[in-house]
């Protein structure tokens, strides 16, 4: 691609993507922007917020990634903040992402963004593989019908980039397309003439299309009435708005959204007629041979489960030479510090500070973080490849029989990540119910923060079977999550859930570029954990283990010892009522990680010093029993955080706490007691 670095600062353009869900938006964005990008969330919502740079023939590009939505209504926080980034930001392009292989159903986002005004160039990705189904896109027809640009692409590759950044140069330049005219009907149109009439001559001063806030306000869109509701005009066009609203029901007998949407629907098949033409439409899709067998009814659970083993498996294979190599760096690195420190006569308290507070808890952290981007990076492959969505197709009936569908299950996959952003996904569940139930179960699953207990428990007693033991923990915080949200639907939420209905992408081939990037977003948030938060809690453990003077580090003299030493009772009959486990857990509220940071500050430096500390203090029987303590009990604060900005009460998060809390002891314990009666003690 013939990009240049050499740019005028006054040259700048600034353009939006917009496209459906899974039609490649963020994977475009990611080839046009590499690794100039940062990741955040829109102020006042949290919904994430991705921005970049690109330098295109002298232009400095600045692109925003709006999040992927089906229309530009304002049912939805991505809706909202997708359709007021354009109308009140206005871009000087938006770029709407489309899948070629799903032309007519994309083109009615493309519609409404022309109707809304905006300056919209048409990229039709996934161009090869409509090629190959034998869908032949006449771009230069579909661009003359629409009045906008448009250009094939394959975002996963450099093909049509260039073409589609010199549309976005030239439109943004001032060569401006025409915009078709969309007839809804000589009676809707009469009544959105007049209306759009009476704003223009009106006192209300927003810089949109009036014809398209005339259909708004038919449509009693909430936004838009209440940013005009503020003036006389303004009242006065609502009022006038709402008798129009009623006549046209009257007339029609159906719901006003409807004929709209026909209306947009009909526009857009006398395009399809026009440009587009699929031969063998009988032909049979690659993808649609392959979910035969993938989302199966005998076969789709059994393949998913073979997928989450064969994934965990080989986040142990591949990582344990990476893992070793950094085990031997910190290793060397306390040994030489400690020595450097007692030959130029340091005292003993900066000598533990250094070595078993800083190394010896955050390295204990920092060794696993071969694993954690192994992990996801393939969650990121199986993400691009179009697999996840099958997984949430696949659990639709599992999660019946707790009166969820299989939607709920895409944000608890989401927490296998993390559980923050898995509860902030629940927001794309309809009904209110369902968000809130998703949201309580949720934190059952196993976040990446908590692989590292993992890692360090089973590293000590089951390392002939990593793989296989992690699979198991991860299917048993499932298994809490379903039988939890059986328990809540019988009880807190009565009744059934709404439907399921959910698109299945085709499959594709990840991206490789996408995935690195993905990941690298993912595992950087964990290194900057471990950089902050857990090195401040490290230190915070390092003061508490020495204090008061004169006691011996990390003794049960020690404050951090007698703390523990009040606690550990409560999990004497989990099998783990030494003072050390029950500090581990306290501070693992703070951040999961910080479990195995303890334990390193703690016990000293060194990832196979502290495998044989945890070996002293552990048996086999009471190491199971603490994953199970560790994997189900309260989240970390910051998920707690999330619970209560989500529900916007502080009522569901003091449930989770203690539910959670109380779930794992007394799992725990039934694990160690049942262990001790068969014999395993």
């Amino acid at each position: 691609m013939k990009w240049f670095m050499i740019m005028d600062e006054s040259k700048k353009i600034r353009i939006a993507l917009a496209g459906n869900p899974n039609v490649g938006k963020t994977t475009l964005f990611n080839t046009l922007t590499g690794s100039h990008q940062h990741v955040g969330n829109w102020p006042g919502k949290t919904v994430e917020k991705k921005e970049g740079h690109a330098h295109y023939k002298g232009y400095d590009v600045e692109i925003v990634d709006l999040p992927g939505t089906y229309s530009m209504s304002a049912s939805s926080a991505e809706e909202i903040v997708a359709r007021n980034y354009i109308l009140d930001e206005r871009p000087d392009v938006v770029v709407n992402v489309a899948d070629s292989c799903n032309i007519e159903r994309n083109l009615y986002l493309t519609v409404q963004l022309i109707e809304l005004g905006a300056n919209v160039v048409l990229a039709l990705n996934m161009s090869k593989a409509a090629e190959k189904l034998c869908i032949d896109i006449d771009e230069d027809k579909i661009g003359y019908f629409l009045g906008i640009p448009t250009v094939k692409i394959d975002a996963n590759s450099t093909s049509g980039a260039d073409k589609l950044m010199d549309a976005v140069v030239s439109l943004a330049t001032g060569r401006k397309e025409r915009k078709p005219t969309i007839k809804y009907g000589n009676e809707i149109d009469e009544h959105t003439d007049e209306l759009a009439d009476m704003i223009k001559a009106s006192d209300i001063r927003l810089n949109y299309v009036p014809k398209w806030v005339a259909i708004k306000l038919l449509e009693n869109d909430p936004e838009v009435v209440d940013k005009i509701k503020g003036t006389d005009d303004g009242r006065k066009i609502i009022a006038e708005a709402e008798k129009k609203r009623k006549h046209l029901a009257d007339v029609f007998g159906e719901n006003f959204d409807n004929s709209i949407a026909d209306a947009r629907y009909g526009f857009i098949a006398g395009v399809i007629a026009e440009s587009v033409e699929k031969k063998n439409i009988d032909r049979i899709s690659v993808s649609e041979n392959i979910d035969k067998v993938i989302t199966n009814r005998a076969l789709g659970i059994p393949i998913f489960l073979a997928i989450m083993w064969t994934m965990f498996t080989l986040t142990f294979v591949i990582g344990a030479p990476f893992t070793d190599i950094i085990n031997q760096i910190f290793g060397w690195l306390a040994e030489s510090l400690g020595k450097w420190i007692a030959e130029y006569g340091g005292p003993l308290w900066v000598k533990t500070l250094v070595v078993d507070g800083i190394i010896g808890g955050v390295g204990s952290v920092f060794v696993f973080i071969p694993n954690i981007f192994l992990l996801f990076f393939m969650i990121a492959i199986l993400e691009d490849s179009g697999y996840m969505a099958r997984a949430a197709f696949i659990m639709d009936r599992v999660m019946h029989t707790i009166g969820l569908h299989g939607k709920s299950f895409i944000p608890m996959i989401i927490g296998f990540g993390c559980n923050v952003p898995a509860i902030m996904a629940s927001r794309t569940l309809e009904n209110e119910k369902d968000r809130i139930l998703t949201i309580l179960i949720t934190p059952f699953m196993s976040c990446s923060a908590r692989l590292p207990v993992y890692i360090l428990f089973v590293s000590a007693f089951f390392s002939e079977n990593q793989g296989t033991v992690i699979f198991l923990i991860y299917l048993t915080g499932i298994f809490a999550a379903i039988l939890s949200g059986f328990l809540f639907k019988k009880t807190l939420f009565k009744g059934l859930s709404s439907p399921f209905v959910m698109e299945l992408p085709p499959y594709r081939w990840p991206a490789m570029k996408g995935a690195l990037i993905h990941t690298w977003e993912r595992g950087n948030i964990f290194i900057k954990k471990v950089g902050t938060v857990i090195f401040s809690i490290m230190i915070v453990i390092w003061f508490l283990a020495s204090m008061p003077p004169g006691v011996e580090y990390a003794s049960q003299e020690s404050l951090i010892g007698m703390a523990g030493t009040v606690i550990a009772p409560v999990f004497a009959p989990a099998g783990f009522g030494n003072w050390q486990s029950a500090v581990a857990l306290m501070f693992g509220f703070a951040a999961k990680e910080v479990i195995v940071g303890t334990f390193g500050t703690i016990y000293g430096a060194g990832d196979e010093g502290l495998v044989e500390a945890i070996r002293s203090n552990f048996t086999p029987l009471s190491a199971s029993a603490f994953i199970v303590m560790a994997l189900l009990y309260v989240p970390c604060v910051s998920a707690v955080a999330a619970i209560r900005k989500e529900t916007n009460s502080l009522k569901w998060p003091i449930f989770v706490v203690v539910y959670t809390t109380i779930v794992a002891w007394i799992s725990a314990v039934a694990v160690y007691q049942l262990g001790l009666m068969l014999g395993l003690g």
